[in-house]
């Protein structure tokens, strides 16, 4: 066997970077040169900013690559492979050497990612190296009643992290105690946040986690059947959890008494979804299951007393059920000894916007926010100033700078108006408009609510009209207070999550950023100079060298000036395109 292993990211992210040529391209060299070493796959370990990720494995140890594109794979083999001399420049991190893009690894807990990025998703084997399978082997060989294992997963302390944060152990519970010959889980891997990929990636890269973590609620309920609901935009999730459901009834894993615990039959069944973000929603998403539009229904009756074909059901997210057979096999002690008091565990984060090191982490409970985007983030992109956070995904609220200290905890994060969602964490530095954030975000929402709840489909509609007309100049002085009163009502007259959370990226921002809203309204002045209609653009004449570039590049001629001369913009005729300020090298145009 050869002693050395090429093992090539091939996620979502690295794909779209290109790491299948990268992965190619390593089998093409050993093959026409007949050389001696493994080129294996695995998926994404987070570090989405240096894709492609090539990990090489030999006697010296583990090296990691960033950036391997197509063009650094001859040499990385030429040197590395073939003369045994590692290439500094090209390494992340090695026994003998760390590069700044290291300390994204530093402070992390890997739990629920504790496979991704280490095995090959499409090899059962390596997640069972890895003790896959081994919780439920545990349960069946120490005849742990289902009783036990809902008292371990209560006493881990494992809140859903789908966002609600509602005790996964006491749904668990209440599913159990229904008397029902019929029961169901559910796998809710449907999460619709815009910024938040952690549930595709565990489907990706750790696909097996889940559907034993699916297998452990089943028999702990009672349930002989489940569903995992992914949305069809992730097309290698599906994939991948197709390739995994097929070895795990080839083991033996899913299908009649299985594990040998006699009258214990357990299947899978996997629902592609439209992408609907309301059926990231329970009941919503149930009905989508059952044939029918994706829409939320009153509760009571809850899921666990009546849910799919009215039958008693358990719904956890994909990061949730991840946990659990590590929570079996370590020790509920053991995962509640990380977090807080009231938050137990740890959380995985998409990190994205104006950040120099984007992807995926998974953190410890009662870590701060600043701890997260400056020491596994980086900092801001181009040491820009830290603005605020947008955390919970579209549903969530911004937090500003000076609250960074929040640390990450259920009860924490929602005392600031924001909420821990799914896991979505948008940075933003001082060129981001607050403004014009909460009407993205609203736009999303607007566009996402299924209709059924007045006050959420025409609620946000209106408010979107009001953030609109105030990012293009045109607010009136009540329009903040319209926006609060809009916000309150659908808040409390929604029927389900969606409506009841869309206004909370209005909300927040007038909280912490109400002088931006009045800037804009009052002074008809975007101070992040952001928002396009609000700008104007200028000439500094100490700058100015009279090249005419933004004259010629002007689309309506408000540029005036002869050649080497001061110019002059035009305010009445300025469409405030840009142009000139793209055009000019000198930096003549100012924004203000």
């Amino acid at each position: 066997m050869s002693k050395t292993t090429v093992i090539v990211g091939l996620g979502s992210c690295g794909l779209a970077a290109g790491a299948a040529k990268t992965f190619e391209e390593f089998q093409r060299i050993k093959q026409s040169d007949k050389l001696d070493f493994q080129v294996k796959k695995t998926s994404c370990i987070g570090m989405c900013f240096r894709e492609p990720l090539v990990e090489i494995i030999d006697d010296s140890g583990k090296y990691l690559y960033g950036n391997v594109d197509v063009a650094r794979v001859d040499e990385i083999i030429e040197k590395h492979i073939k003369n045994f001399s590692p290439i500094p420049d090209y390494i992340i991190q090695s026994p003998k050497h760390k590069s700044e893009d290291a300390s994204f690894f530093e402070g992390q807990v890997k739990i629920a990612l504790r496979n991704c990025g280490y095995i090959d998703p499409e090899n059962i084997e390596e997640y069972e190296e890895r003790e896959g399978y081994k919780a439920m082997q545990k349960i069946s060989g120490g005849n742990i009643s289902p009783d036990k294992v809902i008292q371990s997963v209560l006493e881990s302390g494992i809140r859903g992290r789908g966002g609600g944060g509602f005790p996964a152990g006491m749904k668990w519970k209440f599913a159990r105690n229904n008397d029902s010959s019929q029961k169901y889980v559910i796998c809710n891997a449907d999460e619709g946040d815009p910024g938040a990929f952690m549930d595709r990636s565990i489907l990706e890269g750790d696909p097996h986690s889940v559907i034993e973590g699916m297998i452990i609620c089943g028999y702990a309920i009672g349930a002989s059947d489940g569903y995992i609901y992914c949305r069809a935009e992730y097309p290698l999730a599906i994939k991948r959890l197709n390739i995994a459901l097929e070895q795990a009834r080839d083991k033996g894993y899913l299908g009649k008494d299985i594990f040998g615990i006699p009258g214990f039959s357990f299947n899978i069944i996997i629902k592609e979804g439209a992408g609907a973000f309301v059926c990231g929603e329970e009941t919503a998403l149930i009905a989508s299951i059952e044939g029918e539009r994706g829409m939320p229904r009153r509760r009571p009756p809850f899921p666990a007393e009546s849910g799919l074909w009215k039958h008693p059901t358990n719904i956890n997210n994909v990061e949730t059920l991840a946990n659990i057979p590590w929570i079996i096999n370590k020790g509920a002690a053991q995962y509640a000894g990380y977090g807080t008091e009231k938050s137990k565990g740890t959380k995985v984060f998409a990190l994205t916007g104006k950040i120099k090191h984007g992807g995926l982490v998974e953190v410890p409970m009662g870590i701060t926010i600043k701890d997260i985007i400056y020491k596994l983030g980086g900092g801001i992109a181009g040491d820009k100033k830290f603005k605020a956070v947008q955390l919970g995904g579209p549903s969530g609220g911004c937090i500003p700078e000076y609250l960074s200290h929040t640390i990450v905890d259920y009860d924490s994060v929602n005392a600031t108006g924001a909420i821990m969602g799914s896991g979505g964490m948008v940075v933003m530095d001082e060129t981001t408009c607050v403004v014009d954030v909460a009407r993205f975000f609203l736009d999303f929402t607007q566009k996402e609510s299924c209709g059924k709840c007045t006050f959420c489909r025409l609620g946000t509609k209106r408010m979107l009209e009001i953030l609109t007309r105030i990012t293009e100049g045109e607010g009136h002085e009540k329009d903040i207070e319209t926006l609060e009163e809009l916000a309150h009502t659908i808040k409390d007259s929604s029927l389900c999550g969606l409506g009841q959370t869309a206004p909370n990226p209005v909300l927040t921002t007038l909280k912490y950023f109400r002088d931006e809203y009045e800037a804009h309204i009052r002074d008809k002045k975007c101070p992040a100079l952001s928002c396009k209609k609000l700008l104007t653009y200028e000439v500094n004449p100490e700058n100015c060298t009279g090249c005419t570039a933004c004259a010629r590049g002007c689309p309506v001629n408000a540029i005036e000036g002869e050649k080497k001369k001061t110019h002059f913009v035009h305010q009445d005729i300025c469409i405030k395109c840009g142009v000139c300020f793209t055009k000019c090298k000198f930096k003549a145009i100012q924004l203000s």
